[in-house]
């Protein structure tokens, strides 16, 4: 049968290419005309490990007085990155003690940022991976070895290898979302040999990505992640120690309601959900699910659209339109089942390293305070029964 209700896709028009894919091109390291947020930045490591990032932001009367006509994009994106932190970094200075309220020095421009980019005022996964990191050398590709971050909370080597663990697979799916792109354009044309050589391209990158996660122990302990760099990115919703949210002072749309808001998770990188609608892999209804979906307001709209628009691509019986094409010719192209199989697995692969490193890195964990808890995750649900359950259901989309 000829697929309908098929756009053809391309990258480029959501802002996401086949060499780097969701990450942009290099970030912006410092912000023009901005000393006093520049500074913050800077200094937020160290003000943190004493303790007065709210003392120091307390003691400004403005930290970006007005956004300048003149940013771009990318300025944007530098100036959320370094609200983000700051903000999370006043919240959490003493984890047991969180701060209920924002001072509108920080809240103000930190709402108006957030909205031009059209997310919430939280920190973020776009922020704290996406648009965080800069090549050593700017001639050499983006790699484990040339990569650091470019705004830390306490700095150190389990921080920084967490996080750049997150860059370079989000590098590496580039290759792979326009694998799966050439795949779904290939079966809506009724093209097996486009299909096919599309899915060797993103079992290609799958492979690297499952590669790269695999690396996570080698310099970030799961003792020090839980109690010195996961404290930092929880937010204010579902969370027992600001269980009202948090007041953004002087943020007239808020109309001094406290907001709640999940915490930073890489629940909010757009890959996984990709592969899910790309490679048609289905997941029945449970409180993960209804997270999962509460995540996508955390990404950046241009990806946000991008995984509608995998989503909408269905055949003429409403099948997701890859995994239509496929199973509809599995009895006679049994390349293209194989190819398909591996895909699927890959994806399973990289769930269950995932399941173990919840298990190890937060589940496992000693919790000490209310506010790190160990049987949730950042986002603020309970999470092992049902990532398993998600990795189950990975592994029947190839028991046909």
């Amino acid at each position: 049968m000829r697929p309908t209700n098929v756009t053809p896709l391309n990258l480029s028009n959501y802002d996401i290419s086949p060499e780097q894919g969701f990450l942009p091109s290099d970030p912006l390291e410092q912000l023009p005309d901005s000393p006093m947020l520049n500074h913050l930045g800077h200094e937020l490591p160290k003000l943190l490990s004493a303790r007065m990032v709210r003392q120091f932001i307390d003691g400004q009367r403005q930290l970006l007085p007005s956004i300048p006509a003149t940013w771009r994009d990318q300025d944007y994106r530098a100036a959320m990155r370094i609200l983000s932190f700051a903000g999370h970094a006043y919240v959490w200075e003493v984890p047991d003690q969180p701060a209920a309220t924002l001072p509108s020095q920080l809240a103000q421009p930190w709402y108006d940022v957030a909205l031009k980019l059209g997310r919430p005022p939280v920190l973020s996964y776009a922020s704290y991976a996406l648009d965080n990191w800069r090549r050593l050398d700017p001639t050499k590709p983006i790699q484990l070895d040339n990569i650091v971050l470019l705004q830390n909370f306490l700095g150190g080597l389990d921080e920084e290898w967490f996080v750049v663990i997150h860059v370079q697979i989000e590098r590496q799916a580039g290759p792979g979302l326009a694998g799966l792109i050439r795949a779904i354009n290939g079966a809506a044309g009724d093209k097996p040999d486009e299909v096919l050589a599309g899915l060797q391209s993103l079992a290609a990158a799958q492979t690297a990505m499952r590669d790269t996660l695999l690396r996570m122990k080698e310099r970030c302990d799961p003792y020090m992640y839980y109690n010195r760099v996961r404290p930092y990115i929880h937010a204010w919703k579902n969370n027992p120690t600001l269980p009202h949210g948090l007041v953004y002072e002087g943020v007239g749309a808020y109309a001094g309601q406290p907001q709640q808001f999940r915490g930073e998770t890489g629940a909010q990188s757009s890959i996984v959900p990709c592969l899910d609608a790309g490679l048609g892999i289905s997941h029945a209804p449970d409180p993960l699910t209804v997270y999962l979906q509460e995540m996508r307001e955390y990404m950046p709209p241009q990806h946000q659209a991008f995984l509608r628009a995998i989503e909408q691509a269905t055949d003429e019986k409403g099948r997701p339109l890859l995994a239509g094409y496929i199973r509809d010719r599995k009895s006679h192209n049994s390349e293209l089942w194989n190819a398909y199989g591996t895909c699927v697995d890959l994806l399973a692969q990289f769930r269950d390293i995932h399941v173990g490193y919840a298990d190890s890195y937060i589940h496992r964990q000693h919790q000490i305070h209310a506010s790190n808890p160990s049987a949730v995750g950042t986002g603020g649900t309970p999470f092992m029964a049902y990532l398993q359950k998600h990795l189950d259901e990975t592994k029947r989309g190839i028991v046909d």
